[in-house]
């Protein structure tokens, strides 16, 4: 009886604890290393005194220049609204992004640790996709106006199927810096490099075949 009581008695004192309790916020970066001798703590930039905001800081045209496809072995270009374009933004929890892929272009498998992604198609046809963690691929082609949605940290991709003509679309995503990892450069440019024995027993793959992966992504 007194055992039951005592457990009763946890159980409350959990259930008042979990109202009380606050989550943590999502992080904004990668990792935020403790600076035990700092009194300031901040997760994104501080704030401007409100009575200096003015329409300015809450618009931008850093999304009306196409990007340049040609700036990687990939054929695609993210141009994003950042707190340098577009300082109004801070705290809102969102990104804006410009994805121009040339013909037969590809944005790689990549993703965002941070944040969900919508994306609109609005020029060209875009295949997109995402595979789960149970290793499930869902896809779709997109046409001009169709929409797709990426959940947050899954890895996904969009692909220019127009062999002649340049694809573009808008995104949006759900953090203010939600990160981008393409999983190619990370398993084999890292800095420094995975341990090669690593790569080809996850990969299934030679000494030649890291090395020849290496080369042709620019490591």
């Amino acid at each position: 009886m007194k055992m039951c009581r005592l457990f009763l008695q946890l159980c409350l004192g959990l259930t008042l604890l979990s109202g009380l309790a606050k989550p943590d916020i999502d992080p904004l970066q990668d990792y935020c290393i403790a600076d035990t001798k700092s009194s300031l703590y901040l997760n994104g930039a501080p704030c401007l005194n409100p009575t200096l905001a003015h329409s300015s800081h809450f618009t931008t045209s850093a999304l009306a220049k196409a990007g340049d496809t040609k700036a990687n072995q990939f054929g695609f270009s993210v141009t994003l609204t950042t707190l340098a374009n577009l300082p109004g933004i801070n705290t809102m929890g969102l990104t804006m992004a410009r994805v121009d892929i040339a013909a037969d272009g590809l944005v790689p498998p990549h993703s965002h640790p941070r944040a969900s992604e919508v994306t609109i198609c609005l020029q060209g046809v875009i295949l997109v996709g995402f595979v789960d963690t149970s290793n499930r691929l869902f896809t779709q082609k997109l046409e001009p106006g169709d929409s797709f949605v990426f959940p947050r940290g899954l890895i996904h991709f969009l692909y220019n199927m127009e062999p002649k003509k340049p694809a573009l679309a808008i995104s949006g995503l759900s953090s203010q810096n939600p990160g981008a990892q393409i999983a190619s450069r990370a398993a084999f440019v890292s800095n420094p490099p995975i341990p090669e024995v690593v790569l080809e027993k996850a990969f299934q793959i030679s000494h030649q075949d890291v090395a020849k992966i290496r080369k042709n992504l620019g490591g």
